[in-house]
């Protein structure tokens, strides 16, 4: 059996699990395996290279944590897709993304789920193909109550509604008269554009208040409450969309009494509270004695965007008129996803996929705001934490985002425009998007390098002109 190490020439020290990655590199470039090919097993590997079988757990390890492998459990280790293009050494050449906004593709569950599938048309039979609760299936929301606990949502099955991605909920509380008697709505500025499209295909009367690197102005947004018949203010706590911004527990404290004061309801979008790794942050709904915290979440960011699965705890007061509308929108929520994703919360399967996600985002995280701190110019503010997809970067004047992303498409990086973020009045040109959500670690501080020296020679050209 060989040691972790040997040495290689004037006394080099190579590990041997590094040699492990290397064979199965050369094993992808050969054609030998391809994408979805089941690797050895680590006991079969052992043997055949004569080293330890820790030696050869440390190389899947290492290979998983750079996306080049995948896990299933009880079953062994496959082979991701463009397994050959992705091997370091080969990123300069590559498209650096920063424009895709899912979940890492190589990371979403997919053998897990398709296993819950087949367990739940087994379990459920015709139960899973026939018309169902307009709520959603109850067995699914008793795995979800207890889900809540973990996020300090403590609230029972009958006030859980199911619902086809948590954009059905949000464009449905639009238009839905609330129990205050009021009209309009406030909304962050920027947020996301699928609420946006929501409230112009509404026509509903919209008040913005701006979302900065540090938040959001509490005295600006409590004279909004005062003067503006506010029916509900839409507000992500958690990982803000665009900017990733999250809410301390006393500005979300002081929002909900502000909400209390003037009779305003409030939408908590907490789509990716489970990526949430401080487990002291509590959600608005934590603080409502009241309820007039509509709390929602999705599971399209986290797990598979194409389940189009989401939830809402609504108010007792509510509840009839959500039901209405809900069933007025779809009758119901599709059961053999439902069915599905309660097997995968009853299997252990969801509590490991996110503590594995959290991680992950955690880390690439901290390389993005590492990156800004090295390259980008002083007169470039950028936003965003320490976990969760997104954040921005402010550019200086006089450059527009629509310039550089051009710019950038040039040198094979993609970002996105924040100006389709933003209602008329509040529209900003110069802010751009970047989510990591879908980028390798290792080229996120090539990116944001590319990105500074773009900016920089952009601001040199536009010098020059004037």
């Amino acid at each position: 059996m060989l040691c972790p190490y040997r040495l290689e020439g004037k006394g080099k020290i190579v590990r041997i699990y590094e040699e492990i990655i290397e064979v199965i590199n050369q094993r992808v470039a050969q054609g030998l395996l391809g994408t979805g090919s089941k690797l050895p097993s680590i006991r079969a590997l052992s043997d055949e290279l004569s080293c330890s079988k820790n030696s050869v757990i440390k190389a899947y390890q290492e290979m998983e944590n750079r996306h080049l492998i995948y896990s299933v459990p009880k079953s062994g280790y496959y082979v991701v897709e463009d397994y050959s293009l992705r091997q370091k050494g080969h990123i300069e050449n590559e498209k650096i993304d920063f424009l895709s906004a899912g979940p890492d593709k190589h990371s979403m569950p997919y053998l897990d789920f398709k296993h819950c599938i087949n367990q739940a048309i087994d379990l459920y039979k015709e139960e899973m193909f026939s018309y169902s609760e307009i709520q959603g299936l109850r067995s699914l929301r008793l795995e979800l109550a207890k889900h809540l606990q973990d996020l300090q949502v403590f609230t029972v099955p009958e006030r859980i509604f199911v619902v086809t991605g948590s954009q059905q909920a949000l464009h449905l509380f639009v238009s839905l008269p609330f129990p205050n008697g009021k009209n309009n709505i406030c909304i962050e500025q920027p947020t996301h554009t699928g609420f946006i499209e929501s409230l112009k295909h509404q026509n509903a009367v919209v008040y913005g208040i701006e979302v900065t690197k540090t938040g959001i102005d509490l005295h600006d947004l409590e004279q909004i409450f005062k003067q503006n018949s506010i029916k509900f203010f839409y507000i992500t706590s958690r990982f803000h969309n665009p900017t990733g911004y999250s809410y301390s527990n006393a500005e979300k404290k002081k929002i909900v009494e502000l909400a209390q004061q003037y009779d305003v309801y409030i939408v908590e979008d907490d789509y990716m509270g489970d990526l949430d790794f401080n487990l002291k942050q509590d959600p608005m709904f934590a603080y409502d004695t009241s309820g007039r915290v509509i709390y929602t979440k999705s599971f399209s960011k986290i797990l598979l965007p194409g389940l189009r699965l989401g939830l809402t705890v609504i108010p007792d007061s509510m509840k009839e008129v959500f039901l209405q509308a809900k069933f007025a929108a779809d009758l119901h929520t599709p059961v053999l996803t439902q069915g599905a994703l309660e097997i995968y919360f009853k299997n252990g399967m969801f509590h490991a996929h996110i503590k594995k996600m959290r991680e992950m985002y955690r880390n690439k995280g901290r390389l993005l705001q590492t990156a800004y701190r090295d390259h980008l110019p002083s007169s470039a503010s950028f936003s965003g934490s320490l976990s969760g997809f997104y954040s921005t970067i402010e550019l200086p004047y006089p450059l527009k985002a629509k310039h550089l992303i051009e710019h950038l498409m040039m040198e094979s990086v993609y970002v996105d425009d924040v100006g389709k973020m933003y209602m008329p009045e509040c529209k900003k040109e110069n802010v751009i998007r970047l989510s990591v959500s879908q980028i390798e670690d290792d080229s996120i501080s090539i990116g944001v390098q590319k990105i500074a020296d773009s900016i920089r020679k952009l601001l040199k050209q536009r010098n020059m002109s004037i």
